[in-house]
């Protein structure tokens, strides 16, 4: 892959983003009623359901902050950051206990909060551009804060019901993993102080526990001491997430010029697309059995859209970083097969979800 092709992508990427899914999502999902976005929407941007989940408040909320900060300071990206931001200090948290709502009704209403606080690390990082964008250090704080909640909560849980029982204790990916992220960018925006030891510590405890060698796989669900637990949870993976966490790993490395930490970004990439690719139809299953056995959760074969977006990044950062011409491979394998089946040329956006064969679903 030389220089020109990499230009040529790096276009197709961002013309997609600021072309097509961007006004997408500004036309049909900012709310002028009652705030923040609705975000479950038809092909034709029409509301389908008009609860809101936190999640996409913040991460949207983010991007337009993250836009403004790094591609062009438009007014309007920035109007809507602050107007997503207002919508969170309103309705996103619980004043009994500062935690953050999952879900909301359209008017902010709360409906849900769920055990573990993955909401706060997007809420953080929302705040965190905003400070960039604004200099207001309120947003710095709370950016601050919200971090603060998602570790401590995540670590030491208060007043919730344990998923798990003591008789088999589990630790999962997704903190260790979303903590680099958050940290990364908290780090760029606000200039977090404590941002590069959570990020040593998070990739210690996924080098620890979650690679093995053994099994050639970055296991998702493990024992409190990395054990492999040989039933369902634990032989499951998640070819996508264990990509995801390569490509924060790899530009960890990057930034820092830190070749064992790239090689420790490459090894996931390795063993998860050798797992995840699907040799039969093409793009990234969701689920895999690390024995190869049958999967538990029934949609474990279908094509869902961010772990084809994972692997994209994944695979040309990798060969960005290391020129190994099999990264280059794989990224035009899976770059022809999503750009081949997920874009709705009708529409505009891209599908969300997809049969194996690439049907929609």
């Amino acid at each position: 892959m030389d220089s020109t092709r990499i230009a040529e992508l790096r276009a197709v990427y961002r013309d997609g983003l600021l072309n097509d899914t961007l006004p997408f999502w500004i036309k049909h999902s900012v709310d002028r009623e009652c705030g923040g976005f609705l975000t479950a929407l038809n092909r034709d941007g029409t509301v389908i359901d008009s609860d809101k989940g936190m999640w996409p408040q913040g991460r949207f909320t983010w991007l337009l902050g993250e836009l403004y900060n790094h591609v062009e300071p438009r007014d309007e990206w920035l109007e809507l950051a602050i107007h997503g931001a207002k919508f969170l200090n309103r309705y996103g948290f619980d004043s009994s206990d500062g935690r953050m709502w999952f879900q909301v009704t359209r008017e902010g209403q709360p409906l849900r909060k769920r055990r573990y606080a993955y909401t706060e690390s997007f809420a953080a990082i929302a705040y965190g551009e905003l400070f960039k964008a604004t200099g207001e250090a309120t947003y710095a704080e709370q950016a601050t804060q919200a971090f603060e909640r998602f570790v401590d909560h995540n670590l030491r849980p208060q007043d919730v019901q344990p998923k798990y029982t003591d008789v088999r204790p589990v630790r999962g990916l997704g903190f260790p993993m979303i903590t680099i992220a958050t940290a990364q960018e908290l780090r760029e925006s606000i200039g977090l102080p404590t941002a590069e030891r959570w990020i040593d510590q998070s990739i210690q405890t996924i080098r620890s526990y979650h690679l093995h060698a053994e099994y050639e796989c970055v296991l998702e669900t493990v024992g409190s001491q990395g054990e492999y637990i040989d039933h369902f949870e634990g032989r499951t993976l998640n070819p996508g997430h264990a990509i995801e966490g390569a490509w924060f790993i790899m530009e960890e490395g990057r930034l820092r010029g830190d070749e064992p930490l790239i090689r420790t970004g490459c090894q996931m990439l390795d063993w998860s697309w050798a797992r995840g690719w699907d040799p039969h139809y093409g793009g990234i299953f969701y689920f895999v059995d690390a024995k190869g056995l049958p999967v538990q959760e029934y949609w474990h074969d279908m094509k869902f859209w961010w772990p084809q977006n994972e692997t994209i990044i994944a695979t040309l950062l990798a060969y960005s970083l290391t020129g190994d011409a099999k990264y280059a491979a794989w990224h035009q394998q899976i770059h022809d097969w999503a750009y081949r089946h997920f874009p709705d040329s009708e529409q505009g956006e891209w599908i969300g979800y997809l049969h194996r064969d690439g049907r929609l679903s």
